[in-house]
Formats: C-alpha cells, structure tokens, sequence
C-alpha cells in the first residue's frame, strides 16, 4: 500500500526516523491520521466480506436464486369418501369426489388500467365493483382469485375482453355426486378466512387434515426476464395425496331411510326430522338421515344455514317417555321390580314439596292397582316414578353415566353435542322424578339410539362408529373395530326388558311398528317442548320419537330411531315417529333378507 507504514516493531517497540532527516512532529501526527483511515477502511472492508461469503452465505444465496427461480405449489387430490355398495361390484360408492373446474384469476402487477378492468369484469364476475378494484389495485401482487367454478360461457366472455394480467387455470374441486341426501354424512369444502380450502361439517370437517393430503413444491430456474429456464437445476418435493375415508354407511339404506324420511317430514308438515339406523352388536352405522338437507355442491345456496347441522348428533332434545326404558331397565337390573311387580296407580302422584303433582299423559284420575309391564305399553308416568323411587336417587343417576348420558359417544362426526343430565347430578328428588319419563334433561339422537342398542345386544355399550376404515395414500387400510365400551345391564335383565318392548309393538302404543313375521321391540317418545319463555311447556308443539330393534326374540339385525320434530297433524309419536320406523323396517327386512322369528300367522 503507499502509504504504508509500520509505527511498531515487531518485538511491539516504536521505530524511529531516519537519522538522516529531520521529523516535523506535526507532519508525523498528519500521516499517522491518514494511515489510520485507511486501516480501519480496510479493515471494515475485510470484515464486510467475511460477513457476505461466510456469515451470510445462505442468505444471499438464497436472494440470488430468488431472482432467478419460481416456486410453484403442487396440490395434493383430496382423499375420497365412500360408503358401502354391497351389490356393486367395487363393494363401495364415492359420495365425495374430485373434479376439475375453471378457475379465473388476476395478475395484479400486469393490470395496467385497474379502473377500467374492473368496469368490464364487474358484470361479469358479479362482483361488488369496489372489492374487485381492491384487488385489481394491488401492483405487487402476482395473484389474486375472481372467479371459481367458472363455467365455459363465463370464461369465454371474461377471453374476448381480452384484458392483460386475467388469467386461466384448472383447480380440483369437492363434487359429491347424490348432492343431498348425503350432505349431513360428507358436510362440505368451503374456505377459511384466508380463502384457503377447509372441510366443514361432518367427514370433510372431522378428517379435513387425513382427507386434505400435504401440498408440495416444484422450484425451477427463470431468467432475469422471467423466462422459463428448460435446462438447469429443479428441485421437487411431491405431494402426498389425501386419505381415502370408507364409511359403515350402506348406499341401498341410506336412500331408502332418506327418501321414506323426506316423505314423512312432508305429510306430517313437521319441521324436520331424523333416521338413523345401527347395526346393535357392533355400533356401525348404516344409515344417517336428516331433513330438510342441503345440496353439498351448491351449499351457499342453503335456505338455512341450520340445514348444514347433521341433527343425529347435534340436536339435544327432552326425549319424553322413550326413557322409560331406561327407567324401568335400571329398576329390573337392580332387581327391584319386575314385569309383574304391581303399584297403585291413582293417576297423578305427588313427589318431595313440589307443589304440583305429576300426572299421567292422559291427565286423568284413575284408581288401580297395574304391573310394570302396563307400565310401559300405556307410557304411565306415575308408574316410572315408582320405579325409579325403587332404586334411588344416586343409582338412577349413575345408570345413566353408564348409559352414557352427558357425554359425547366419540362418533366421528363434526359436530357432535354431548347433551346434559346434570339436573340429576343434584340428586334431588323432583328432577329425579321428571327424568324417568324424558323431562328436565338433554340428549342426542346418537346417544339415545346407542343407549338403547344395549338392549338389544345383551346389556353392552358399544362405541358407535361411521368410519369402517382409512385407506392411506400407499393402500395401506386403517379398519375400525368395535369397541365395548361397558356393560350396562346384564343380559338377562336385557331379555326382560326387551320382552316388555315386544309388549308395547303388540298391545300398546306402537303397532303401527309392527311388521307380520317379526317380533319387534320398542318404544315411543312424545316430548313436549319447552317455552321459549321459560315458562313451562308449550301445548301446542312436541318432537316425536321412536326406537325399536328386530328380530327381537332372537339375534336382533338391525335397531333403528326415527324423529319427527314438530308435527302439525298428529298429536302423538305413534301417529308420526311410529309409522315411519314401520315403513322403513318392512323394507328393510327384506333388503337384509333376515329370516322371520314368528308364524306369519301370528
């Protein structure tokens, strides 16, 4: 350097001048000055490229190659939903599939007129002009979405304005073929509030991260131009497709039960209603039915944003006198009633200091003496008092935790409610009371429905389930087994009660869910419902339930609960709920070819 020079030795002494020439001292500590500047100059300079090519490698590299490359998404498909076909021969049916469709989006930063692209695209799109300018108006941005599902008239229209910076593309979209009467089972694919794809409700809500897959990612060189590079480096992460979600559900039931519960929902004018049915040994669900429905590939055109709720799951309801089952199945497991055990019925009966008394659904004054079989084919109220008051308080209350009342049954559904017995968690005698006959607690269709199947099966919980397996993206199958959860009852006090239920298809309320050839077990539900007020019922509306399994005397095939809520031209369950449990078990008998447990005759 020319300037350099060394104001130390190397042993770390100063150095001296020449002896022959005179030093000026001021002209030492000018160039001692300007020799410093330099050193920290170029020690700065030094310091700034070991930072660069050392520290800050990586980051460089990466702001070089952002100039040159582009990291395109690769999407993965979706996983799809199927149901069982079996006299297909797949052997299952997609309810949920994939299809491509048009998408129209903008290139911001190539739009160069954004006022006059939104006054042609406005009309077009259906587009609130001023959101359409806000998104038009963006320079920096290469991508913006207009228009999805956009059909061919559309995108030709939207080509022949001929505008720089609206571009076209291809997008995988939800298409689920039965549109509605599979909605509540698949729910839907809609977005989130960053306009990222999301399943809501039901199977695509509860598995959308199985069914989503995982995106991947293609880099690839451009030019400074922004041309594609075909030669040089690319790098590829793959996508991994989405699971495949098979469910317990047969096509064949579900468009039966569906069809004949749309046609009940209509004739009753009733606000809606419920089917379900379940194999009772095992819990799978083989159909699930709710109606009104939706159509699952229009879903913003919903006339109700209720109509998206899967009611078998979600609706908690006073069930009325169905839970006179549970009542008087309590009271013959702790042995302290049986069919024959016999009470006074004065029809109405007084219970702890509640200044009302609590009377039959009649509401008539009797004076008699009848047995727990009575009991349960005339729905007495008074008589499941008497039951209950057999067995106390803390029993009745730890039966129906048992049952699994208060807690969710774990089904893999979106949207499933757990409902509520915590009024006789108290352990008070009047809520005591009031819930052996389905009053002054909350429960959901899937767990009354399950409850019920121990009945039916020998006194077990089973765990209900509508995934019968996962198949993942290398074939591998993921199978569900059934699940016990506890047992309730005991078996024999199972085959006791289920005669008493036989009982009630023959000689009490519901014979209209007889059918010849079967013995069929069951019981109805009319529940009032309460006032919006809070004070007390309303007279004028009920929900109207029914459960009931068959063959009963043998190896029961299948149990099934229909709902009607709010009928307009019945007053009771067996006029509504009833029949339609009737209609559907006639069919499907005979659809599952079950062998008849009684003479025709009979």
């Amino acid at each position: 350097m020319k300037h350099a020079v060394s104001f130390r030795s190397r042993k770390g002494q100063p150095t001296r001048p020449s002896a022959g020439k005179k030093w000026n001292l001021n002209n030492i500590n000018r160039l001692a000055t300007l020799q410093g500047v330099f050193f920290i100059g170029f020690a700065a300079i030094i310091l700034r490229l070991f930072t660069v090519m050392i520290l800050q490698h990586d980051e460089y590299k990466v702001l070089a190659k952002g100039q040159h490359e582009i990291d395109q998404i690769l999407e993965p498909d979706r996983g799809l939903i199927r149901i069982e076909d079996p006299h297909s021969r797949e052997g299952t049916y997609i309810i949920a599939d994939n299809q491509e469709r048009d998408l129209v989006y903008a290139v911001p930063k190539q739009i160069k007129d954004p006022k006059a692209a939104t006054e042609k695209l406005a009309p077009l799109l259906a587009m609130d002009p001023a959101q359409l300018f806000a998104k038009l108006s963006q320079p920096e941005s290469q991508y913006k979405p207009l228009l999805h599902k956009a059909s061919e008239a559309q995108v030709n229209a939207i080509k022949a304005l001929n505008i720089e910076g609206i571009a076209y593309t291809k997008e995988s979209w939800r298409f689920y073929p039965e549109k509605s009467i599979t909605s509540h089972l698949t729910g839907f694919v809609g977005f989130d509030e960053n306009d990222a794809k999301i399943g809501q409700y039901g199977i695509e809500q509860y598995f959308n991260e199985e069914l989503g897959g995982k995106p991947g990612w293609l880099q690839t060189e451009r030019d400074g131009a922004g041309r594609w590079i075909t030669v040089g480096e690319r790098l590829i992460e793959p996508a991994q497709d989405g699971y495949d979600i098979v469910l317990t559900i047969d096509k064949n039931i579900q468009f039966s039960a569906c069809n004949t519960l749309k046609e009940a929902v209509d004739k009753h004018g009733a606000k809606k209603g419920t089917v379900m049915v379940m194999d009772p040994h095992t819990g799978a669900i083989k159909a699930m039915c709710n109606y009104p429905d939706f159509d699952a590939n229009n879903y913003q055109e919903a006339e109700d944003l209720e109509h998206y709720i899967n009611s078998a799951v979600s609706e908690e309801w006073e069930p009325g006198s169905v839970f006179k089952t549970f009542t008087l199945g309590a009271a013959l497991d702790q042995g302290k009633i049986s069919p024959s055990t016999v009470y006074h019925d004065s029809g109405c009966i007084r219970v702890a200091n509640y200044p009302a008394p609590i009377c039959n659904s009649d509401r008539k004054t009797q004076n008699r003496d009848v047995d727990m079989n009575f009991v349960m084919a005339e729905s007495l109220n008074t008589g499941s008092i008497y039951a209950q008051q057999q067995i106390g308080n803390e029993t009745w209350y730890n039966y129906l935790k048992n049952w699994g009342f208060g807690e969710p049954t774990g089904i893999e559904m979106a949207g499933e409610n757990r409902g509520s017995i915590a009024n006789i968690g108290e352990l008070k005698d009047i809520y005591a009371a009031t819930s052996t006959f389905g009053q002054g607690l909350q429960v959901t269709p899937i767990q009354l429905l399950t409850a019920f199947a121990s009945v039916a099966n020998g006194g077990a919980l089973m765990k209900p389930y509508i995934v019968d397996k996962i198949v993942l993206d290398n074939g591998y199958e993921v199978k569900t087994e059934p699940e016990k959860v506890r047992q309730v009852i005991s078996a024999q006090t199972a085959k006791t009660l289920s005669a008493m239920l036989v009982n009630v298809v023959e000689n009490g309320h519901a014979k209209r869910a007889g059918l010849p050839g079967y013995f069929i077990a069951g019981k109805t539900g009319t529940a009032q419902i309460a006032r919006t007020d809070g004070r007390g019922y309303d007279s004028n509306k009920h929900n109207d339930v029914f459960v009931g399994f068959g063959p009963a005397s043998s190896d029961p095939q299948f149990i099934m609960l229909t709902k009607i809520n709010e009928p307009k031209d019945v007053s009771w369950a067996e006029g509504s709920a009833v029949p339609l449990f009737g209609k559907i078990a006639d069919w499907l008998v005979d659809y599952m070819e079950i062998p008849p447990d009684r003479p025709t005759d009979q």
